[in-house]
């Protein structure tokens, strides 16, 4: 068996299409035009990257971007200011706020800062809450990334038996709600799971979270599970998965490679979850197959 690779790299450009064709009749017959705001503090090289290239897809979708650089040294108070600015400005309908921030600034306090309703990473605590009870929310890229891949693939995803391997708060988590709201059986697995390899080999779906290179071999995947690999780690001169891709491919019916897989829809997701603040900011419809 040779599993079919889920192109990441062509499903985020779908995607991206769809957000500019949505952006360009907000424009058309509403006048509107989605704008998001990233705030960098510092100069983190990969945060750097990471923003120059969220702010020209911004601008490539026709949408506004709008990007706050602060000195590694800026207060919390200051930062918090900014997003207060930002709040109130009505042409800007998503915020986002590059982590990591230096150590001398409360994260959790800034994310909570956001508008809830403009918080484009789903970060806030209420946007938390709202996905962990089944509420309209805005819900984390990625996870929203990973779940419209497994939409794609498998059409219906009820009843199915998917695994989560990792815990946080910016993946585990959420993802688990996400397939949960899906119908699927999920358990969210971890460092402390007894039995990983057994309770993995059950799943139809592996969602690989946990940061650690090529941790899940291929005797852990059940024939024709889908996997999808959220890792991307640093291994000498090479970027590799939280899977290990070839022995995983082998037994897997579908999966994401590692680079070219999750990663660029994350970028996509957030420029889809700008798109949706800026329809719900406004009472309009929301974009069709852009939200969970």
């Amino acid at each position: 068996m040779t599993a079919t690779v889920i192109d990441g790299k062509a499903f985020a450009a779908t995607v991206r299409e769809k957000v500019a064709g949505h952006v360009a009749r907000l424009s058309e017959e509403h006048g509107i035009v989605p704008g998001l705001a990233v705030v960098l503090v510092g100069e983190d090289p990969a945060s750097e990257v990471y923003v120059r290239s969220k702010g020209k897809q911004t601008v490539a979708a026709g949408m506004k971007s709008v990007e706050r650089k602060l000195a590694a040294d800026t207060s919390e108070s200051k930062l918090l200011e900014v997003v207060a600015e930002l709040n109130a400005d009505p042409t800007i309908h998503g915020i986002l706020v590059q982590l990591p921030l230096p150590p001398h600034i409360d994260a959790e306090a800034v994310i909570n800062a956001i508008d809830p309703a403009k918080d484009v990473d789903g970060f806030h605590i209420l946007n938390v809450g709202r996905l962990g009870t089944g509420q309209k929310a805005m819900v984390p890229c990625t996870p929203l990334g990973c779940l419209m891949m497994l939409r794609d693939h498998h059409g219906d995803l009820s009843g199915l038996d998917a695994v989560v391997i990792g815990r946080s708060n910016i993946v585990g988590k959420p993802m688990a709600q996400l397939l949960l709201g899906e119908s699927c059986t999920v358990t969210i697995a971890h460092s402390r799971t007894k039995d990983l390899p057994e309770v993995v080999r059950r799943a139809d779906i592996v969602v690989a979270a946990v940061g650690r290179p090529e941790m899940v071999p291929g005797d852990w995947i059940k024939p024709g599970a889908t996997v999808i690999d959220v890792g991307i780690n640093r291994v000498e001169d090479r970027l590799v998965g939280d899977v290990d891709y070839d022995s995983c491919a082998a037994q897997a019916g579908a999966i994401t490679p590692v680079p070219g897989g999750v990663g660029p829809m994350t970028i996509a997701c957030l420029l889809a979850n700008t798109v949706t603040a800026c329809c719900r900011a406004h009472g309009l419809a929301e974009p069709e197959g852009l939200t969970a």
